[in-house]
């Protein structure tokens, strides 16, 4: 038994009793052992707060408890960091507690031993790593989950700058991930927890306002619901209970930003629950409220015909009550209820068998988002872009679009036809041509609304081509899209490579393919399997990432190059072009890009795509303008003169700025303008130029031209401007 800095005994007293209570027949010695593993291998580390370390351990494994999950999963809760801060090894674990508490535990162990080349990196790694254990057992999840809110209840001992982006992480990935489980306490908990800590200001003066009218919301409370009970009644309703509970901190504070409303403006501050015993209640009821008060437009909701993808289900309606106070009252059975509040929790049942208890299997259909996550963690090289994905795609809104069949499916808010017709198909989305939205033709832009039926036209001849990018929304097309453009890329690239060492190897006389036959691959005169094909060669030759001489090379011997003439003067010739073109300017400016063998280079960054430091690049020579450099990824690299290219790199110890054009899709609210201009002020970048533009559908087209240092920086700005609320997209382009 351990003791605790003010006292308490430090035992699983508690969790045992917790486990009892919902377990017919828990292994309790199990339980015991791993209390005692963690204790013992977590002895001598303390927490921020000074407490022993083992009071986290046994605080998420309480979590686990709440949520009445599994043995395995509470030990897993006590075990959790032993792998990571102690000598305990997954092995171990094994063989003492069994396969299952190793892989999860292994699941949620971070990839503490990888080197990162940023925190986010980190992170998003971490992320995917546990995507695919939780894939494989949800469980990890939530262990995760638990383990991410006990140290979100306890980060007070925490310095500023980690409390700050622990709680930007928690809201950007771990309260999603809760609501998208349905458990709707633990996704309201994380909210107020980071909002507290990512907000104080803001969240001191709510708590302050809420603090002063408790009295007035506890009579408004009582009040309405002893109507609700009695007006029911009157109407011969049975077997219902009525109850009423202010909303919590974050979503009231959403809705003051989302209207530019003080806190006194805010009428619906409470929610009224009325659970009953039947479905056919339900509906009843439904209509009951809306002859008692007055329903408010588009905010009637009916969760039950058609449920969130958690597994939520309810009727939801917003009323003009007393006072004209906007009352927002869901209506619910029993069963539907523990699952809107438990989640996937409430799916957790336990039998008695031959003595022991087995976990009865979750319904996985509604969790399809976890498969498509697992599309997209296979499909998204970079694990940032995942990420990315995963912020901006899986947790926004969704709308619910109808094949004309009556089939239904889920898409993110602001999904288009092109985004429809990926989730049915990929070779409908790489097909679609057309479409047709309740009988009538649409652009492929059309956003959808819920309820739309959508028809796709396709065309054997039809490709996707960039400008989708521009509006498509849901990761599944962008991500087929992108790797289709890359497919046609790395083609064009190839071949221009080929070109290119073709003609560098008939100037020694010699033919490409005939010389191959006699050394093997171009792959193989790369160390370390670098470029492990040779198309990866004559692509990287292509792209201009690798020179076409170093490809010929490693095929010749030195003796045959040393005696080719041609070689030299054409070398002596290039060598003498690139003096003569830089020769008058290189006095005349210093840029941080570098060209080996010649300083103070006069540069032109190319306006089609505007590169920044941190971008791979590429450089063409320009009689009259010296070096113009491209992205490497630019589409115009490809069509320029190949025999013009050249190796360049950003030079580390020169700072410059380079102007960047940044498109913002916002909504049009007012404000807007503000909240943008802000954001960049706050991370120091100067607005050159601004175009903002209103279109039909109630959104704008926000235009900056700006300063930008590196890429870093322009991430960095890009994430604040998705983080103001209204704002869809952010993206990237070249100076028009």
């Amino acid at each position: 038994m351990a003791i605790s800095l003010h006292g308490d005994a430090i035992n699983t007293d508690r969790l045992k009793a917790a486990l009892s209570s919902y377990h017919p027949n828990p292994d309790m010695d199990l339980v015991d052992r791993a209390f005692e593993y963690a204790d013992e291998h977590h002895r001598e580390q303390f927490r921020k707060s000074g407490e022993p370390y083992i009071t986290h351990p046994l605080a998420v494994a309480e979590i686990l408890a709440e949520l009445k999950l599994d043995e395995a999963s509470i030990c897993t809760g006590l075990l959790h960091d032993t792998v990571e801060d102690t000598d305990a090894t997954t092995e171990e674990l094994a063989t003492i507690f069994g396969t299952d508490v190793s892989l999860l535990v292994d699941g949620v162990t971070k990839l503490a031993q990888i080197e990162f080349s940023t925190r986010e990196e980190k992170m998003a790694e971490n992320f995917r790593k546990m995507l695919v254990a939780m894939a494989k057992d949800i469980r990890v999840l939530l262990v995760k989950l638990a383990d991410r809110l006990h140290n979100m209840r306890t980060m007070a001992s925490m310095r500023e700058d980690k409390q700050l982006r622990i709680a930007s992480e928690t809201l950007d990935i771990y309260a999603p991930l809760a609501n998208r489980l349905g458990i709707g306490w633990l996704k309201m908990e994380l909210e107020d927890l980071s909002f507290r800590y990512k907000e104080p200001e803001a969240y001191r003066h709510l708590a302050d306002k809420l603090g002063q009218t408790r009295s007035e919301r506890e009579g408004f409370i009582e009040s309405v619901t002893e109507r609700l009970q009695r007006e029911l009644s009157e109407r011969g309703v049975e077997n219902f209970t009525v109850s009423g509970r202010p909303k919590h901190f974050f979503s009231i504070y959403k809705k003051m930003v989302a209207k530019k409303i003080p806190f006194e403006e805010v009428h619906d501050l409470i929610a009224f629950r009325i659970i009953t015993d039947s479905v056919r209640s339900c509906y009843e009821i439904f209509g009951y409220i809306h002859e008692i008060w007055r329903p408010v437009m588009r905010r009637v909701k009916d969760y039950i015909g058609m449920p969130k993808p958690n597994g939520y289900r309810s009727l939801h309606t917003t009323v003009i009550g007393p006072q004209a106070h906007r009352i927002e009252i869901q209506i619910r059975t029993d069963f539907m209820h523990h699952v809107a509040e438990d989640g996937i929790a409430a799916h957790w049942k336990y039998k008695e068998s031959g003595g022991s208890t087995e976990r009865a299997e979750v319904d996985g259909e509604g969790f399809a988002w976890l498969r498509q996550l697992m599309d997209w963690q296979r499909e998204l090289e970079d694990p940032t872009d995942f990420l990315d994905s995963v912020r901006f795609d899986l947790f926004v809104d969704e709308v619910f679009v109808f094949t004309p069949n009556g089939d239904v499916f889920e898409l993110p808010r602001g999904a288009t036809p092109i985004d429809f017709a990926f989730s049915i198909h990929s070779d409908v989305g790489m097909r679609c041509s057309g479409a047709k939205v309740n009988g009538r033709i649409v652009p492929l832009r059309y956003r959808f609304k819920s309820g739309d039926t959508c028809e796709i036209i396709t065309s054997k001849n039809q490709k996707p081509n960039k400008a989708w990018l521009e509006f498509v929304k849901s990761s599944k097309a962008r991500t087929k899209i992108r790797a289709y453009l890359r497919k046609v890329e790395r083609e064009r690239s190839r071949e221009i490579g080929l070109e290119l060492v073709d003609r560098e190897m008939r100037r020694f006389g010699l033919s490409l393919q005939k010389t191959l036959k006699d050394v093997g691959t171009l792959a193989a005169q790369f160390k370390e399997g670098k470029y492990p094909s040779d198309d990866d060669v004559l692509s990287a030759v292509g792209y201009g990432r690798l020179n076409p001489q170093q490809v010929v090379e490693g095929l010749i011997p030195e003796e045959a190059r040393a005696q080719s003439n041609e070689r030299s003067t054409e070398t002596t010739k290039e060598s003498g072009t690139l003096n003569k073109i830089f020769e008058n300017v290189s006095k005349r400016s210093t840029s941080a890009v570098k060209l080996e063998g010649i300083e103070n280079i006069l540069v032109h960054y190319a306006r089609c795509c505007s590169p920044i430091k941190g971008d791979d690049i590429v450089g063409f020579v320009s009689r009259g303008r010296g070096l113009v450099v491209h992205r490497s990824d630019c589409d115009r690299v490809l069509t320029l003169e190949p025999e013009r290219r050249i190796h360049v790199t950003w030079d580390a110890e020169t700072d410059v700025q380079n102007a960047v054009t940044l498109r913002v899709i916002t909504s049009d609210r007012p404000g807007m303008l503000s909240d943008l201009t802000g954001a960049f002020s706050k991370n120091g970048v100067n607005i050159q130029q601004a175009d903002c533009r209103v279109l039909k559908e109630g959104h704008a087209v926000n235009t900056f031209v700006c300063g930008i240092r590196n890429t870093a920086q322009v991430r960095q700005l890009e994430k604040a401007l998705l983080g103001i609320d209204g704002v869809f997209e952010v993206r990237r382009e070249g100076r028009a």
